[in-house]
C-alpha cells in the first residue's frame, strides 16, 4: 500500500513539474474557431515538414488547410507553444525558463500571402498573465508580415502590466512563425 501511494504521488509530482503533456493539436477550440471565426467548412490539417534544424526550436507545428471555401483567404496555422515564467521564477537567480515556467497553447491563422489573420489562445495554464488571451489584444496581431517592421513590445504592440513576460512571449513567437512560414511559402 505505502510503494503504490508513494508511486502515485511521485508520478503525480513529475507530471507537475516536467511533464506539461503534448500540445493538442485537435483541442476544440482549434476547429470552432475555424468554423466559427473563418467560416470553413469540411477542414482538412495537413502538416508541414521542414528540416530538424528548423524545427529543433519549434514548440508546435506548422498546417496548411484545406476546406470546402476554395476562395477563403486562410490558407495555413501554427499551433504552438508559448513558455511563461511563474510568478517570481524567471527572476530568481540560476532559474532556467523551462525548469521554473506555466506555458500556454496558441494558434496563428495564416493568409495566402502569409500574413497574420487571427490569433487565439486556447490553453492558458499559467498562473499570471491572462491578458493575453483577450481578443481586443490580439487583434493588434491581424494583418502583420515579416516584410513590415519587426514586432516590438511598446513600440507597435502594446504593452500589459502583469502579463510582461507573456506578452513578450507570444509577441517574438508570432514574429519568429511568421518569418519561418514566409520562407517556406517563398521556398515552394
Amino acid at each position: 500500500m505505502k510503494k503504490s501511494v508513494f508511486t502515485l504521488v511521485f508520478v503525480l509530482c513529475s507530471c507537475l513539474a516536467f511533464g506539461r503533456g503534448d500540445i493538442n493539436y485537435e483541442h476544440k477550440a482549434i476547429k470552432k474557431t475555424l468554423v466559427k471565426n473563418c467560416q470553413l467548412t469540411n477542414v482538412q490539417l495537413e502538416e508541414i515538414s521542414f528540416s530538424k534544424e528548423d524545427t529543433d526550436s519549434m514548440q508546435g507545428k506548422f498546417f496548411t488547410l484545406t476546406s470546402d471555401n476554395a476562395d477563403s483567404e486562410i490558407t495555413h496555422m501554427y499551433i504552438g507553444r508559448v513558455n511563461s515564467c511563474r510568478a517570481g521564477g524567471c527572476s530568481r537567480p540560476g532559474a532556467t525558463p523551462f525548469g521554473e515556467s506555466e506555458y500556454f497553447d496558441y494558434m496563428i491563422l495564416f493568409t495566402k500571402e502569409s500574413k497574420v489573420a487571427l490569433v487565439k489562445v486556447f490553453n492558458y495554464q499559467a498562473t499570471h498573465g491572462h491578458e493575453v488571451t483577450a481578443k481586443g489584444w490580439l487583434k493588434q496581431f491581424i494583418g502583420y508580415g515579416s516584410d513590415e517592421n519587426e514586432l516590438e513590445v511598446g513600440r507597435n504592440i502594446d504593452s500589459i502590466s502583469g502579463a510582461t513576460i507573456s506578452v513578450n512571449g507570444i509577441t517574438d513567437d508570432i514574429g519568429k512563425k511568421t518569418r519561418i512560414l514566409e520562407a517556406y511559402l517563398s521556398k515552394s
